[in-house]
């Protein structure tokens, strides 16, 4: 939607942000979207900030120094989105362009997603639905859609920030051990112990991965690190795609290596092929990359980025600028 008053051009790489209405705007401020539905390329985006003074977009869409150049009104970039991986950080500094993100209201939403796939991997609730919508669900045998406990079970979550949190509050309520693990070292918050990684990794029942991906996390799970977690474990990850090696997760899965995982994350997104190997494989649940995708997050997360966006088009400090 736009206006024809003047004022600053905000684009919107998506359309139909949930909230997008209740946000004030600056004065005449132009709302530039693409089509419902439609998924800028990186040309396409680049077209539609060339006389941008504020770009709003979210995870998949590649901010790249190609845009920063062919976008010289470009004040702000901000991401709908806690993780800031797809933006060049290094070629905004160079424009002077500042760079916003929406930590903290998505943590929640995030965690009961984790958690969701925990039950879902760990008691197989996919492949025992996929059962019953072919029409196989025959009579009672002892040993059909044999999972493992999640009471009392030991959690390790890895990457203790927000999100880590979030998900050691709910697994307090399942009676789980909680053990974390961090770059950095976090107070002791009654709720899950500090652990180096290998030892969290050998002692949990379920692994959880909340980090970012940076040089340092990419490839963090291989082939090494699911043998430590062995043939009863489950991981699941609502981090970022690359931390995990997703074929040494395959060939642990297929092998008996490793019980049963879930990502709502890949290193290629999105997954288009029906015949992707991942998409198949009956101990991995796959979903795609939903943590946040509730109305009410969305919404917060939607009047953050505005709010950023708003703050530096008026000559003010954004609130929520990603980390130096």
């Amino acid at each position: 939607m736009s206006t024809t008053a003047p004022g600053p051009r905000i684009v919107l790489s998506r359309y139909g942000y949930p909230g997008l209405e209740d946000v004030p705007l600056p004065a005449g401020a132009e709302l530039v979207t693409p089509p419902a539905g439609a998924s800028p390329d990186a040309a396409e985006l680049r077209e539609l900030v060339a006389d941008a003074d504020a770009l709003v977009v979210s995870t998949p869409d590649q901010v790249d120094a190609d845009l920063f150049a062919a976008a010289p009104r470009l004040k702000v970039v901000a991401l709908v989105a806690v993780g800031f991986d797809n933006v060049d950080l290094e070629a905004a500094a160079r424009h002077g362009v500042t760079v916003t993100h929406t930590p903290g209201v998505l943590a929640d939403a995030t965690a009961d997603l984790a958690f969701g796939l925990i039950l879902m991997a760990r008691r197989r609730l996919v492949e025992a639905t996929d059962i019953m919508r072919r029409g196989e669900w025959g009579a009672f045998d002892p040993r059909s859609f044999l999972g493992l406990d999640v009471a009392n079970a030991t959690l390790g979550i890895v990457g203790y920030g927000r999100i880590g949190a979030a998900v050691a509050r709910r697994a307090a309520g399942f009676g789980m051990t909680v053990l974390q693990h961090s770059r950095s070292p976090r107070p002791d918050d009654g709720i899950a112990t500090a652990a180096p990684l290998d030892e969290l990794l050998e002692r949990s029942d379920v692994v959880s991965l909340n980090v970012p991906r940076t040089p340092q996390t990419t490839g963090l799970i291989g082939a090494r690190e699911l043998d430590l977690i062995g043939p009863r474990g489950t991981l699941v990850s609502t981090a970022r795609g690359g931390v995990v090696d997703e074929a040494a997760l395959l060939d642990a899965l297929r092998n008996g290596r490793l019980h049963s995982a879930g990502l709502d994350v890949f290193a290629t997104e999105p997954l288009r092929d029906p015949h992707d190997p991942l998409l198949h494989e009956p101990r991995l649940v796959c979903l795609p990359h939903i943590g946040s995708a509730s109305i009410e997050t969305r919404t917060r997360m939607t009047a953050m980025a505005l709010r950023n966006v708003c703050e530096v088009l008026a000559g003010r400090p954004a609130p929520n600028p990603v980390p130096a």
